[in-house]
């Protein structure tokens, strides 16, 4: 397979951890990132460990209120000695992807349409690759789906749900499925400690508390900082979701594995300690041709960190959609109906 040149669209911990798990991956060069004040395009390759040292600890906060800076002499990627400032770094970042063979959506979904509206502005600029992501939101999907048509005659394969749940974890469930003749239920759990990668995904915590009884998207996403603290500090920084309105069971109803509403999705997320305080877990129920019944179970290891159940599948799922698009494959796909690179 040859070199695929792809652009990170934010580069918080999703993002960061992206370009440096690139690494570990054959064939993958990243050319661009971007995060809201800034871009950073070079299309031999960017040097990744200077972006990353460049960054570390210096994100631009999600929440708008106060920037969490430790180094560097601005916020995020501008920080770096590769990248410019700007005011429209999506748009640059278009401008350039004449010679970028993918890109990996990193941003924060807070508000629904937000990721279906970045894919609809590389289609009408004729971009001809890949669109991955790794959005946490049902109704999104329906959203993409309506831009199918548009991104099939742009010649853009979209990956949706590309992560770990959605994302990996779906495809786990879609494969432990096979075994029955009827699914009866299909029950994600996952666990993730986030004491040392809290600064830099303070987006993804933001997402996860707008699944919180009481809160959404829009409300989460007007949180301060010093809000979304206080919320943490209620549940002693081990918050538990129960019912949440991520995307799997619209991705398995599209499968065909199961209807949406016979999937449900929950978690506990610890922000003081890097060690689970749950196991990760996939439980098929259903029954078989020959009419056993039976739960088919499957579970992560403890020591896999949410980066690597994130990266590497979205990573992988990358490089999936540039074979599938190199053969003239194109439309929105979802992660139970594609098998991810290694």
């Amino acid at each position: 397979m040859d070199d695929i040149h792809f652009a990170v669209l934010g580069t918080g911990g999703i993002g960061r951890r992206a370009i440096e798990y690139s690494s570990s991956k054959d064939h993958l060069v990243p050319v661009a990132a971007c995060d809201r004040d800034g871009v950073a395009i070079d299309h031999e390759g960017l040097d990744g460990d200077e972006l990353l040292a460049a960054t570390e600890g210096n994100i631009a906060s999600d929440g708008g209120a106060t920037a969490v800076k430790q180094t560097g002499e601005q916020q995020g990627v501008v920080a770096s000695a590769q990248a410019t400032p700007t005011e429209t770094p999506i748009d640059d970042i278009i401008a350039e992807s004449d010679a970028i063979d993918a890109v990996l959506i990193a941003l924060p979904n807070l508000e629904h349409d937000f990721i279906p509206r970045v894919a609809e502005r590389f289609a009408e600029a004729d971009y001809e690759g890949v669109l991955v992501d790794v959005l946490k939101r049902s109704r999104v999907i329906g959203m993409l789906d309506d831009r199918a048509e548009m991104l099939e005659d742009s010649g853009i394969t979209f990956i949706c749900g590309a992560g770990a749940t959605p994302g990996f974890l779906t495809g786990a469930a879609a494969l432990a499925a096979q075994s029955f003749v009827e699914i009866e239920e299909v029950e994600i759990w996952w666990g993730v400690g986030l004491k040392s990668g809290y600064e830099d995904n303070r987006g993804t915590v933001r997402e996860d508390i707008a699944h919180l009884d009481g809160y959404d998207i829009e409300t989460a996403r007007d949180l301060t900082d010093e809000e979304i603290e206080a919320i943490v500090d209620d549940h002693d920084g081990v918050i538990e979701f129960n019912d949440m309105e991520h995307a799997d069971d619209v991705l398995l109803e599209r499968a065909g594995i199961c209807d949406a509403e016979d999937v449900t999705v929950g978690g506990i997320l610890d922000v003081r300690s890097d060690e689970k305080p749950t196991t990760t877990t996939v439980r098929v129920t259903g029954r078989t041709f020959d009419g056993e019944r039976g739960t088919n179970t499957f579970e992560l290891d403890d020591a896999t960190s949410m980066e690597a159940n994130v990266n590497g599948p979205a990573l992988g799922y990358l490089k999936t959609g540039v074979r599938r698009n190199r053969a003239g494959e194109y439309g929105v796909f979802g992660p139970a109906e594609l098998m991810p690179g290694f």
